[in-house]
């Protein structure tokens, strides 16, 4: 009946089920931690990438020798 034993989407199911079961009160709390990192993420990025245009259209800065 069960030549090839559990297939891949076997254990994606399980795991779903658990999740479901087990961590039910955590999932908002997480997708909420999630979007708040993603927005900062994105922001961050937002930032570097202004700092990078205003910096290249200034041009390089001062040479300055290490000794």
């Amino acid at each position: 009946m069960l030549r090839n034993g559990l297939e891949p989407w076997h254990l994606l199911i399980v795991a779903i089920v658990v999740i479901a079961l087990f961590a039910s009160k955590r999932l908002p709390d997480t997708a909420r931690a999630m979007g708040q990192s993603l927005r900062i993420l994105k922001s961050e990025t937002r930032a570097m990438r202004e700092d990078g245009a205003s910096g290249a259209a200034t041009g390089p800065g001062p040479e300055t020798e290490v000794s």
